[in-house]
């Protein structure tokens, strides 16, 4: 898995960004025992050995179990520029964070299966925790650059329609519902970040990732294409619980990271962007198959079975959800990685 994050974390740096912004600067990365949380901080720390920046950028991890973190970010704890920060963002008060340039807010359950477990853990680091954020750079930074906020295309609600979704185009959501805790709370943290933009003149930096995959995702993760991935590692059959239908745009890591550095360091304050690969449009019965083909001396199967009666995991009503991202394309970004790579990247990641 270090090779792979090594060629992810060089390819998002070799992106044509105004990374010395970053020089030297103090950014805190929160959920960064998570799996975009270690992408940003891995590409961070990366930034001065691959030669983007002239002075190494410091690097405060917040985590919510230190202990977990040391195992999670095993290869980069012993760098002189990274510091852990134990803090619980369900907590509602202001963090102590030190006199930061960035913070970069990506800590979120983002799995549905805590929706129906833990809703109140799922709400809270999005809601209170981004509004102690908010505060924590505001008061204690004396140059605060800016606020990155890890939002959701769960923002949207249940759109009418299979059209690609602009960052203008809204549903319905309904608040008196378990599974709201996830997107409404996202919805609230993009409020906030608009408030503080507004009233406090901190540049914050809005993006909204879709199907995001890679390295780092967990056995239990819950979300369909994790299963998948984990059932051709253990060389078992794909098994299908709904027709299949279903269609996503599935975007590889590096390409997401890369699209949350190019807002961060090339995009408007307070503006929602789209972070996802059109180009990996794919229904859930495609990328079933797509696993089991690119290893076809497993001689797995996709199976069909009816869903269990009851299960924590809440499923999206979403047909289609597919973004457009010309609002990002036209700050210079662009997705290259394909789905039958990305996939195949992420497999041979983990061991065999």
């Amino acid at each position: 898995m270090l090779d792979i994050w090594a060629g992810d974390v060089a390819a998002v740096a070799a992106h044509a960004l105004p990374w010395q912004r970053l020089g030297g600067c103090r950014v805190l990365v929160t959920g960064a025992g998570g799996f975009l949380g270690g992408y940003l901080v891995r590409s961070l720390l990366a930034l001065h050995r691959l030669g983007k920046v002239d002075k190494p950028v410091q690097v405060v991890a917040m985590v919510r179990d230190a202990a977990r973190a040391r195992t999670r970010l095993a290869d980069i704890c012993g760098d002189p520029h990274l510091e852990l920060l134990e803090w619980d963002l369900s907590r509602i008060a202001v963090p102590q964070i030190g006199p930061c340039h960035y913070v970069l807010h990506a800590a979120s359950q983002a799995s549905p299966r805590f929706y129906g477990s833990d809703p109140v853990g799922t709400l809270l680091p999005n809601a209170v925790g981004t509004a102690a954020l908010l505060e924590a750079l505001q008061t204690q930074s004396p140059d605060p650059r800016g606020f990155l906020f890890v939002s959701s295309s769960e923002v949207y609600g249940s759109v009418s329609g299979d059209a690609s979704l602009p960052e203008t185009h809204f549903g319905t959501l309904d608040p008196a519902t378990v599974r709201a805790c996830y997107a409404e709370s996202k919805r609230l943290g993009e409020t906030l970040c608009v408030a503080w933009s507004y009233q406090h003149k901190i540049p914050t930096f809005i993006v909204r990732p879709f199907h995001t995959y890679g390295p780092g995702l967990q056995a239990d993760d819950g979300r369909v294409f994790a299963d998948f991935v984990f059932n051709v590692l253990r060389n078992e059959n794909i098994v299908m619980l709904s027709d299949g239908a279903a269609r996503r745009a599935f975007c590889y890591a590096s390409d997401a990271i890369a699209g949350f550095f190019t807002v961060l360091l090339k995009g408007e304050s307070a503006l929602p962007y789209n972070v996802a690969n059109p180009a990996g449009e794919l229904s859930v019965m495609q990328l079933a198959e797509l696993m089991v083909g690119l290893y076809p001396e497993k001689q797995l199967m996709v199976e069909r079975r009816a869903p269990p009666g009851s299960t924590s995991y809440l499923a999206s009503s979403f047909s289609r959800l597919v973004p457009d991202v010309h609002r990002l394309a036209a700050l210079g970004w662009t997705p290259t990685v394909t789905p039958a790579e990305g996939f195949r990247r992420m497999i041979e990641a983990y061991p065999a």
